[in-house]
């Protein structure tokens, strides 16, 4: 009997420190916070993108959204990917967003320290002006109301010209324009210029070229040149809906639009 609970008692020694050795001890350690948060605004949507976290319990990332930097930041959706398309979004309003990440344990990390915003705004492709000479009613485009019209419409921001081989698009002497140089996609100019706007209110356009435009009432817009033919050009623009970018601040004048060629136009009258 002596001998039969000797052999019980190492058994279950043995059986216990085998135990010890399998037991699972809870993870408490949340992933790190994603870094390197970017947004990009499109038309009535956000793209946002982040690098991607390598540690190999990482479950996936959660977004949050606020109206205000220092704001309450609220859940909007969680992913497996390292970006995430906020569609709930409305055009010239203006979003703060975060992103966590999270284990499989259910750990969260803090919220990404990359304090990032957007500010979703129209876009439009294909869009085809004529020569004002020509066709003076589709010479011009507005880009508040996304329409093409007549060159020397109250509204009209930009105006199409073929002269001697060569395409220009004018502004009138209240608006500004810049040549950007050529671009891969419409989206490669996110901040507009504060400097350096065409002094002859005028630019030559090329294929593959993005201008910038700073509207009379203080807004701003660019295109991308598509294609180029005789006395017609076709190009893709954003336009920003908001007043008063922080880039582009100047005192406005309300009274009505005084309209008279720039300097480039002029010249070729």
């Amino acid at each position: 009997m002596k001998n039969i609970l000797t052999v019980i008692v190492v058994t279950a020694a043995i059986i216990f420190s085998g135990c010890q050795f399998n037991m699972m001890v809870p993870d408490t350690n949340p992933p790190n916070a994603p870094r390197g948060l970017y947004a990009v605004a499109r038309d009535n949507r956000v793209n946002l993108y982040w690098n991607h976290n390598y540690e190999r319990d990482l479950a996936g990332y959660r977004v949050y959204v606020s109206s205000s930097y220092d704001g309450r930041y609220q859940y909007i959706g969680s992913t497996q990917n390292d970006y995430f398309i906020d569609k709930g979004v409305t055009n010239g309003k203006t979003y703060y967003y975060a992103v966590s990440a999270y284990d499989y344990d259910g750990n969260e990390s803090d919220l990404s320290r990359d304090g990032t915003f957007a500010t979703p705004r129209p876009e439009g492709y294909g869009t085809t002006l004529n020569d004002y000479r020509t066709r003076p009613s589709t010479a011009g485009y507005d880009f508040s109301t996304y329409s093409i019209g007549y060159y020397d419409d109250q509204y009209t921001d930009i105006f199409y010209e073929y002269y001697a081989g060569v395409h220009y698009m004018n502004v009138w002497n209240d608006t500004d324009i810049k040549d950007m140089g050529y671009t891969n996609s419409l989206f490669d100019i996110e901040i507009a210029p504060s400097s350096g706007w065409s002094t002859t209110k005028d630019v030559v356009l090329a294929v593959g070229k993005t201008y910038v435009v700073w509207t009379f009432d203080d807004r701003y817009a660019k295109f991308r040149v598509v294609s180029l033919s005789p006395s017609r050009v076709v190009f893709d623009w954003t336009y920003q809906l908001q007043k008063g970018n922080p880039y582009l601040k100047r005192t406005m004048n309300d009274s009505p639009r005084e309209f008279k060629f720039g300097p480039g136009a002029e010249t070729r009258k």
